[in-house]
C-alpha cells in the first residue's frame, strides 16, 4: 500500500469513508498516508483494531476512548489487572490475524436509544456516559467483525489496509485526566503502510530513548526533581543553571538590540487581578491561590497581567509607539499529576514573555521584526527547519470572536502578508484562531526530524479591551492599542530539555556548561594546570581543573561521558614546554600545541553564533 493511495476522500472538503455513498455532483479529493489528515485516519483506525484485539482476549475489558496522536495512537482500557508486555505480544498477534481476514468497516448512524440500547447490553459504562453528553439524536458507530465503537470516522475500508504496526508500552491513564476518577490501562502503538516506514520508524524511536533529556539531565548533571519538593518542580545544578544563563543573557542582548524594553513584575497578585484578566473565570482550575490578610492572592500562571499594569501606568502617545516589553517571567500552573513530563512540562517554569503594543500602521513592520527576530534566535541555537501554522477564524461564524472585523481583518493580512515577506510556507487554518485574536506558530524540526512548537506571535483583543488599553492619537484623541503577545523559546525548562535531544547532550561549545576541562597525568603538573585553567578563566571560557589521583585514560573517558567540547590534557612534556595537548569530544587528539593556540581554538568555538 503505498502512501498515496486513499484512505478516504473529501466531499466538497468534509472527510467521509470510501464507502460513503454520492448522492449528487461534488468534488473529490482523494486522502492518503502522506497527509496529515490521512495518517490521523490510519491510526485511528488502527486503534479500533487494537480495541478488536483486545475485546476478544480480554473480554472483560471496557472500551474508552482511542484517539491517533502525533506520533501514532492510544487505546484506554479499564480492565481488572494492567497489560504488560507479555499482553502486548498476544494482542499484536491477534491484531495481524485480524488484518489478514480483511474485516470490513462499515459505517452506521443509529438512533440515540438504539446506540444506548447497543452499549448498555455490552455493558460498555464508559460508552454510555460519552453519548449521554452528544447532544446528538443520531450516533456515529463504526462495525468490524462484531466489534462496535462509538466514532465519528472516517476510517480506512478494511482491516486489511493496516499493514505494518507495533504496540510500543503501556502506562496508566486517569479517565478524562481526573485522579478521582479511575485508573485505565493506556496501550501506545504506531503504524505505516510498509515494513519500511515502521522499521525507520522504530530506529528513530531508539534514537530518541538514547537522548532522552530526563537521563542526559541526570548523567550530564544538569537539574534533579525531589519528591520532597513535590512533582513538577525542577532544580538546576549549576551546570543546567549555566545553560540557562547563557541563553538568557543571548536572549536579553538580542532582546535589547531590537528595542524591547526588559521588566520584572511580581510572582503573585490580587485575585481581583485575575478576575480582570478573565483568567480567574476561565483558568482557575489550573492556578495556585494562597490567602494573604484575608484576601485571596494568586500565584501568577501568566505574565501577560503585569505586562497590561506597567503599560497602562502611563498616557502614551503615537509618538512612543510601538513599545515593546519583554521579561523572563517565572509561573505557576496546577498541571495534572499525569500530564508531567521531565523538564518538558512542570508546575513552575520561567518563559520568556513579551507584548508589543502598536497602532495600526505599525502592525505589520512589528510582526516581520518578531518573526525574523524569532528565526536568527532559533537558527544560533542550531534550528534551521521549520514547519509554521497560520491561525485564523471561521469566516462563517464571526460571531465566537472578540474584536471587531476590522480588527481581524486588519491583523489576519498583516500575518499574511509577514509570511509571504520571510519567504517562509505555511499553512493556513481556518477556524484554528483563539477566540481573542489571529497567530503565528513556528514548529522547529530537531536533529531526528521532531516538531517542537516555540515561537508563537499572537494578536490578543481580550486583554487590550479588558484592560482598556489606548494611545493618544495625532487628533488628540484616545484610539485602541493593537496588542502582540510572542514568545520565542517558552518555557526555558522546556527549551533546555529540547537542546539536550536535539544535540544528544553534546552542546556546541558557546552552549556548553563546561566548555574546556585541565587534566593532570600527576601531582607534578598541579601548579602549571591551575595556571593554565586560570588563564582560560581570564578568557571567559568556562573551565574546570582535574587533579585526581586517577589514570589519565579514565579522566579523558569521563570527560567524555559528560560530553565537555574540550580536554586539554598536561603531562611532564607540557609542563617543562608550557604547552597542551589538545582533545575534542568525539574527535580525539588534536596534538600539542601552545597555551595561546589552544586558547584561540577554544575561545573561537565559544564565541555564540550570528543566527
Amino acid at each position: 500500500m503505498g502512501d498515496k493511495q486513499a484512505l478516504a476522500v473529501k466531499l466538497d472538503g468534509q472527510l467521509v469513508d470510501l464507502s460513503y455513498r454520492l448522492e449528487k455532483d461534488c468534488t473529490l479529493e482523494p486522502v492518503g498516508f502522506d497527509s496529515e489528515q490521512g495518517r490521523e485516519i490510519y491510526w485511528h483506525s488502527t486503534s479500533h483494531l487494537m480495541a478488536q484485539a483486545v475485546k476478544q482476549l480480554f473480554p472483560e475489558a471496557k472500551v474508552t476512548i482511542g484517539p491517533s496522536i502525533p506520533d501514532g495512537f492510544y487505546y484506554d482500557f479499564d480492565v481488572p489487572k494492567p497489560f504488560n508486555e507479555k499482553d502486548l505480544v498476544r494482542i499484536g498477534k491477534r491484531m495481524k490475524e485480524l488484518t489478514r481476514e480483511r474485516i470490513p468497516i462499515a459505517h452506521k448512524w443509529l438512533p440515540r436509544e438504539q446506540a444506548m440500547k447497543l452499549f448498555s447490553d455490552r455493558k460498555e459504562d464508559y460508552k454510555l456516559e460519552i453519548i449521554k453528553e452528544l447532544p446528538d439524536e443520531q450516533i456515529s458507530v463504526y462495525e468490524q467483525g462484531g466489534f462496535v465503537d462509538l466514532c465519528r470516522g472516517p476510517h480506512v475500508s478494511d482491516t486489511g489496509q493496516i499493514k505494518a504496526f507495533k504496540l510500543l508500552s503501556v502506562a496508566g491513564a486517569y479517565w478524562r485526566g481526573d485522579e478521582a476518577n479511575p485508573m485505565l490501562s493506556r496501550i501506545y502503538g504506531i503504524a505505516f503502510p510498509t515494513k519500511e516506514q515502521l522499521e525507520e520508524h522504530l530506529t528513530r524511536l531508539e534514537q530518541a530513548k538514547r537522548r532522552d533529556h530526563r537521563k542526559l539531565g541526570l548523567a550530564l548533571d544538569l537539574f534533579s526533581f525531589h519528591e520532597e519538593a513535590g512533582a513538577g518542580l525542577l532544580f538546576w545544578h549549576p551546570k543546567g543553571a549555566a545553560i540557562c544563563r547563557v541563553i538568557q543573557e543571548y536572549w536579553n542582548r538580542e532582546h535589547l538590540a531590537a528595542g524591547y524594553q526588559l521588566v520584572v513584575t511580581p510572582h503573585i497578585a490580587h485575585g481581583r487581578l485575575w478576575h480582570l484578566s478573565g483568567h480567574y473565570d476561565h483558568y482557575r482550575e489550573n492556578m495556585y491561590t494562597l490567602p494573604v490578610d484575608n484576601e485571596e492572592y494568586v500565584l501568577k500562571p501568566m505574565n501577560c497581567p503585569g505586562h497590561m499594569l506597567i503599560y497602562r501606568s502611563k498616557v502614551h502617545s503615537y509618538r512612543d509607539l510601538p513599545v515593546r516589553m519583554g521579561e523572563w517571567g517565572t509561573v505557576y500552573r496546577r498541571e495534572r499529576s499525569g500530564t508531567l513530563h521531565g523538564a518538558m512540562r512542570v508546575r513552575g517554569f520561567t518563559q520568556d514573555d513579551a507584548h508589543l503594543f502598536c497602532t495600526p500602521e505599525q502592525v505589520e513592520d512589528e510582526l516581520y521584526g518578531v518573526v525574523m527576530l524569532s528565526l536568527k534566535i532559533l537558527r544560533a541555537f542550531g534550528f534551521n527547519e521549520f514547519n509554521i501554522d497560520l491561525s485564523v477564524r471561521d469566516p462563517k461564524h464571526p460571531e465566537d470572536y472578540l474584536g471587531t472585523d476590522e480588527q481581524w481583518e486588519l491583523a489576519e493580512q498583516s500575518l499574511v502578508r509577514t509570511l509571504e515577506r520571510v519567504g517562509l510556507p505555511y499553512k493556513r487554518a481556518e477556524g484554528e484562531a483563539v477566540f481573542y485574536g489571529p497567530k503565528i506558530d513556528i514548529k522547529l524540526l530537531d536533529s531526528l526530524g521532531r516538531e517542537w512548537q516555540c515561537p508563537t506571535c499572537q494578536f490578543d483583543f481580550n486583554l487590550a479591551s479588558r484592560f482598556g488599553l489606548s494611545y493618544m492619537g495625532q487628533d488628540g484623541e484616545r484610539h485602541p492599542v493593537y496588542l502582540i503577545h510572542r514568545t520565542v523559546l517558552g518555557a526555558i525548562e522546556r527549551f533546555v530539555a529540547i537542546l539536550i535531544e536535539h544535540y544528544a547532550g553534546a552542546f556546541p561549545t558557546w552552549l556548553a556548561p563546561v566548555q574546556a576541562r585541565v587534566m593532570t597525568v600527576t601531582d607534578k603538573q598541579t601548579d602549571y594546570a591551575r595556571a593554565v585553567k586560570e588563564r582560560f578563566a581570564s578568557a571567559n571560557v568556562r573551565v574546570e581543573i582535574d587533579t585526581r589521583n586517577d589514570k589519565i585514560g579514565y579522566k579523558i573517558a569521563e570527560a567524555e561521558r559528560m560530553k565537555i567540547p574540550f580536554m586539554l590534557v598536561i603531562g611532564a612534556r607540557e609542563a617543562e614546554q608550557q604547552t597542551v595537548s589538545l582533545r575534542r569530544h568525539g574527535k580525539g587528539d588534536l596534538g600539542p600545541m601552545s597555551l595561546e593556540k589552544a586558547l584561540a581554538r577554544v575561545v573561537e568555538e565559544a564565541y555564540v553564533p550570528a543566527g
